[in-house]
């Protein structure tokens, strides 16, 4: 018994971590975590762009003329 307790308290953030990804994975729930994630790279990506244009603007001209 003493065994087990030791096993549970050593582990318990990867037995509560693969209890939830099951979780997620049996409702389905990863479909909107993606698209979360994508709007918030989306809005991470233009507000970089909104702040750095100069910058991007010569990165992107650069680019295209390597192309």
């Amino acid at each position: 018994m003493e065994d087990i307790k030791n096993f549970l308290s050593k582990y318990k953030g990867a037995i509560i971590g693969v209890i939830v990804a099951i979780i997620i994975l049996a409702t389905r729930l990863y479909e909107v975590i993606v698209g979360i994630l994508l709007i918030l790279a989306g809005a991470f990506v233009g507000n970089y762009i909104q702040q750095n244009k100069d910058e991007v603007k010569d990165k992107t001209k650069k680019f295209i003329d390597k192309m």
